[in-house]
């Protein structure tokens, strides 16, 4: 039944085509004709149906095939009337007892009809037609942003995301569609008048000079059935146009054409009775029929005594009442959606909304995106969804990243420019500024000379990689701060899924949620990646049995992870850049280290850690002069204390133990640290 229901319009087409060149029966002609009048009826009736344009999306292309299946029918009954006066008893019913046998009558009445359909329905559906697919195509930038906006603040999912954007291509497809399918329409009429006068003028001069007809003969054979033959058309034709300016005017509602009509009008009793009582007054002016306008006003009159007392407007508005309450700005929930702090956001300028809309060429959204998907296999951290907005209070070019409610960076991203990182770029035009993650010296250039800061040695970035690569080292950064309670739910469920024996074992007898939360915070604020949830697990397990820790529990994961945490560190040509410590100066701080409510802390001098401080700055400097990225490289027991030192006074200096150095990668050692002076 499918195979035969695609085929079907196909094989129609082509009938159609056919129509054109082969003569048909005058009984065949007769039942395309009727069932020409009953498809427009249709079409007009499904159209009067519909809840929205988009139900009947295939409506333009069906305007085609209905109006070139209509001038086919008329190419072929002009071939019948003539060549034998006669095409069928449609046409003839039409010439002789729809219009009384009158040729005068007949053209005045196919004037009228082409009036209608000409001057009024359809230069009206065109013209609206026109005009709904301009304010759809502009609609259509603003619509995507709120589709990405409501996705990325987590309103919506994927899913649906998609939806709502195949929704909207689909109705700026559609009006398109119907701007081009109203000129069908329009010439479906034009050629309507065109075929009937030559009609006309072609069956007068064959009856006259053909077939030797008086012109009083050759008008009732000729004229009477090409009359006929153009109102047979001209209703079908009517029809369409209608329903053409049905859809077009059509907005979107919960039902149908009718069910709106009758609800809408119905809404008002007083409109209602004042018109009944308009009627009837009407009786009291001399001269005019007083019982058709007494019968009106009497309807109108009873229809308005029927209406319920209370108006429908009250129940809309009782209706309405709890959406009107969630939409004031003062009531609870709207307060409570205002003062819902989103984990991560990024703000921007008003003319920075181009990189967000698709539309325009913008990216910015599908980066965020792949920074997501990206930081989850870097890390293991699933991080929020980025909600995205932008704020018209924000000076011109710049973008704020919030962190928890609180503004963690900001930079700026000028239009019509691309950021030139390197130096030597004196002799170009632009900005000076500095490249916002790594500090590096840089210039915003005009985007039309790219290619020459590209040639002056210089890295180019454009203005969506800037942002993007800001906010991914941001969510590097403050890692930890982004791990919630249930995102560690989530991923404790993740694992689940796979090991069961292993949470079983750990969670709850072994460890709350929160203590994991915390472990997994403290590998993330150490730029440990926590995607070996298992091996974490298994860890935990083992040491929880003895001590829950959080220093110690940390320890034990990363034993278990071993060379996964220097793997980041290690460089392409497979060499790990290291600083030790000088052995004697190592057993000082072992021996300082300290016990706190904080967690393991070295209780050294301020001299002591001034030397330390000042060794490991002034090496770690010199090494990235040269490019590198060294670790600083201790034993397990003084570990994690000297390193919550470091992160203090030196955070982009990563400290590692002896067991976490990875086993293949060739060990380069930059210099030693002593309690007094760096050891090259």
């Amino acid at each position: 039944m499918k195979g035969i229901s695609k085929a079907a319009v196909p094989i129609g087409v082509v009938a159609i085509v056919l129509m054109l060149v082969v003569p048909l029966p005058a009984a065949i002609l007769d039942v395309l004709l009727g069932f020409n009048i009953t498809c427009s009826l249709l079409i007009l009736l499904v159209a009067m149906q519909i809840k929205k344009p988009l139900d009947f999306a295939v409506f333009p292309a069906l305007i085609l095939i209905a109006t070139l299946f209509r001038l086919a029918l008329n190419v072929s009954s002009t071939r019948l009337v003539l060549s034998d006066g006669f095409a069928g008893k449609v046409i003839e019913a039409f010439g002789h007892f729809v219009i009384g046998g009158s040729l005068i009558v007949g053209l005045v009445i196919f004037v009228i009809l082409t009036i209608i359909q000409f001057v009024v329905i359809t230069n009206g559906a065109g013209r609206v037609a026109e005009v709904g697919a301009r304010f759809t195509l502009d609609a259509m930038p603003g619509k995507q942003m709120a589709i990405d906006a409501d996705l990325n603040a987590g309103l919506i999912n994927e899913k649906q995301a998609r939806k709502r954007r195949s929704e909207v291509t689909a109705e700026a497809d559609f009006y398109g569609s119907m701007d081009g399918a109203s000129k069908f329409v329009k010439g479906d009429a034009i050629a309507g008048i065109i075929v009937t006068l030559i009609n006309l003028l072609g069956g007068f001069a064959i009856g006259v000079m053909q077939k030797g007809m008086s012109p009083a003969e050759s008008v009732e054979t000729y004229s009477l059935l090409t009359v006929g033959d153009g109102l047979v058309s001209q209703i079908p034709a009517l029809l369409l146009s209608t329903a053409t300016g049905i859809i077009v005017t059509r907005s979107a509602s919960e039902g149908d054409m009718g069910s709106d009509l009758i609800a809408q009008l119905g809404r008002f009793k007083q409109p209602v009775r004042i018109a009944g009582g308009a009627a009837i007054a009407l009786c009291l002016i001399p001269g005019l029929p007083k019982l058709p306008f007494l019968i009106i006003g009497g309807g109108f009159l009873v229809m308005a005594a029927r209406m319920q007392d209370t108006l429908p407007e009250d129940d809309d508005a009782e209706l309405v009442a709890p959406e009107e309450e969630e939409a004031r700005p003062d009531s609870p929930e709207a307060i409570a959606e205002k003062m819902r702090v989103d984990p991560l956001e990024l703000e921007v300028a008003f003319d920075l909304v181009d990189l967000v809309d698709s539309s325009r060429g913008g990216d910015l959204l599908d980066r965020v995106k792949a920074l997501r998907r990206k930081v989850a296999m870097e890390t293991g951290l699933v991080i929020p969804l980025v909600r995205t907005r932008d704020n018209l209070d924000l000076p011109a070019s710049q973008y704020v990243i919030w962190l928890n409610g609180v503004p963690a960076a900001k930079g700026s991203s000028p239009a019509g420019t691309v950021l030139a990182i390197g130096d030597g770029l004196e002799g170009l035009p632009g900005r000076a500024t500095r490249e916002p993650v790594f500090g590096l010296a840089a210039k915003w250039v005009p985007a039309e000379l790219q290619r020459q800061a590209e040639m002056a040695g210089a890295t180019v970035v454009d203005r969506s990689s800037v942002i993007t690569t800001h906010l991914a080292e941001v969510v590097r950064q403050n890692a930890a701060e982004l791990l919630g309670r249930e995102d560690v739910k989530l991923l404790v469920e993740m694992v689940k899924r796979t090991h069961p024996i292993v949470v079983e074992e750990l969670t709850p007898s072994l460890l709350t949620l929160g203590e994991i939360q915390r472990v997994l915070h403290a590998l993330l604020a150490e730029n440990v990646s926590i995607r070996d949830l298992v091996r974490i697990f298994e860890a935990l397990s083992v040491r929880a049995k003895t001590s829950s820790d959080l220093d110690g529990l940390v320890e034990a994961v990363r034993a278990s992870l071993g060379a996964a945490i220097s793997h980041p560190y290690v460089t392409p040509d497979e060499r790990l850049h290291v600083l030790t410590l000088e052995p004697g100066f190592e057993q000082r701080l072992l021996e300082s280290v300290r016990q706190s409510d904080g967690g393991q802390v070295l209780a050294l001098d301020a001299g002591s850690v001034d030397a330390l401080v000042t060794g490991c700055s002034g090496l770690l400097e010199e090494a990235e002069r040269h490019g590198l990225a060294p670790v600083l490289v201790c034993s397990p027991q003084v570990r994690a204390a000297l390193s919550r030192l470091m992160r203090q006074v030196l955070p982009r200096l990563p400290v590692i133990s002896y067991s976490e150095v990875s086993r293949t990668a060739q060990i380069e050692s930059l210099g030693v640290v002593n309690g007094a002076v760096a050891i090259r």
